[in-house]
């Protein structure tokens, strides 16, 4: 037969009373509650004051019994007298202890459960869900390994893209993300993004404008998927619902995003334009700088008029005149410039001559390098007025006969 008188002396919760009317209720729990909540307090500070007297007696006692050991060995009386004295001291200290902790355990049997000591935590364990990693997400791949990754999935879906990229409506997009669950990723907003680029680079401007709200659309569906932690597959659904029920306030907010996605897209289209001008301009300068890596376009600017006009008319004769009035130093640095750049193309030994800085005291290294190739030799005229180019310096000088 169980046996329930253990559950006898339970002291009710504070609030199980009846109370008089004139008794403020809250306030007598309160008092009741903390006077109980003092008396716990007073016991357990008694039990540990009564631990600690409890292990200090046993602690001497043990040392006192080592030294009266000691000294029975050494045989001296008169210590080991004194110290019986102690020890006996404190065994009937020991023995107090004893029963007070007898009374200490037949008080607290009597006293009341509450609801405080009537149970006591067994074991805990907290276990805390959480959802396993989104799928699709490159956080942990270097640019090169991305880079690769996106021409991969663009190589493999690119026509699925491209007829994702050119729906119009919401349901048929739902659809299609639903029949093609590998699209619903990061890689496809980029392709959408860098497919406006071009289409706005190629003046489609309507076709550009129809794609950017499909990439809109996609960034949104993998921005809720990070909201709400889950994988973006899972958020098709739910948020073209909520784009085809949306209030006023989303879906103004929403065409706001696509305005300015487009600007942004504006934007980099002409940057990338810019940038390809520029690069085609610096190879095409690259093309045409002479044997001594001079823009003869820059030369030709930077010389004085008169010179620039003997150019201009490719007239021999006038060039060895303006040449004759210039200060040496001035013709010298001139010519070096317009055979480095290659608007001149002097033969072989006028070259050297200009590149070791003769003086002009040398009359026949004057006319050499004033005079550039002979005017008497059709043949090397010839290949000047055709703008022989700089490469071609030794069939320029072979031309010329000594």
């Amino acid at each position: 037969m169980v046996d329930y008188s253990k559950w006898k002396d339970i002291e009710i919760s504070d609030d199980e009373d009846d109370t008089h009317p004139n008794i403020d209720t809250p306030s007598l729990f309160r008092w009741r509650h903390q006077a109980r909540v003092e008396r716990m307090e007073e016991r357990r500070r008694e039990q540990e004051e009564h631990q600690r007297k409890k292990t200090e007696t046993r602690q001497k006692m043990k040392e006192t019994e080592e030294k009266i050991k000691k000294l029975e060995n050494e045989q001296k009386e008169a210590d080991l007298t004194e110290l019986k004295k102690i020890l006996q001291d404190l065994e009937k200290e020991d023995l107090k202890i004893k029963e007070r902790e007898e009374e200490m355990k037949k008080k607290e049997k009597l006293t009341p459960w509450n609801v405080d000591t009537i149970g006591q935590d067994g074991f805990t364990k907290t276990v805390i869900n959480k959802r396993s990693p989104r799928k699709g997400d490159d956080n942990g791949l270097s640019d090169e390994e991305k880079e690769k990754k996106m021409k991969e999935f663009a190589k493999e879906n690119e026509k699925k893209l491209k007829e994702f990229g050119m729906l119009g409506r919401y349901e048929d997009s739902k659809k299609f993300l639903q029949d093609n669950p590998q699209l619903v990723c990061e890689n496809t907003a980029n392709y959408l993004v860098i497919w406006c680029i071009n289409l706005e680079i190629e003046e489609k401007h309507d076709l550009m404008e129809h794609v950017a709200h499909q990439c809109i659309c996609m960034q949104y569906i993998l921005e809720l998927s990070k909201q709400l932690d889950v994988d973006p597959r899972a958020c098709v659904g739910s948020f073209f619902s909520r784009i085809q029920n949306a209030e006023l306030e989303h879906r103004n907010s929403f065409e706001d995003e696509l305005r300015a996605f487009k600007e942004r897209i504006r934007k980099r289209a002409v940057e990338k334009v810019a940038d390809a001008l520029k690069e085609a301009e610096e190879e095409e300068k690259k093309a045409r700088r002479g044997p001594g890596g001079l823009d003869p376009l820059e030369v030709f600017e930077s010389l004085p008029e008169p010179l620039q006009k003997c150019f201009e008319t490719q007239d021999h004769a006038l060039l060895q005149e303006t040449l004759a009035v210039m200060p040496r130093k001035e013709a010298f640095y001139h010519m070096k410039r317009c055979v480095d750049s290659g608007l001149w193309l002097p033969d072989a030994i006028a070259k050297e001559l200009i590149e070791a800085g003769v003086t002009a005291d040398d009359a026949e290294a004057k006319e050499l390098i004033e005079g550039g190739v002979a005017a008497d030799n059709v043949e090397a005229k010839d290949l000047i007025e055709e703008g022989v180019t700089a490469d071609d310096v030794e069939e320029t000088s072979a031309a010329n006969p000594e």
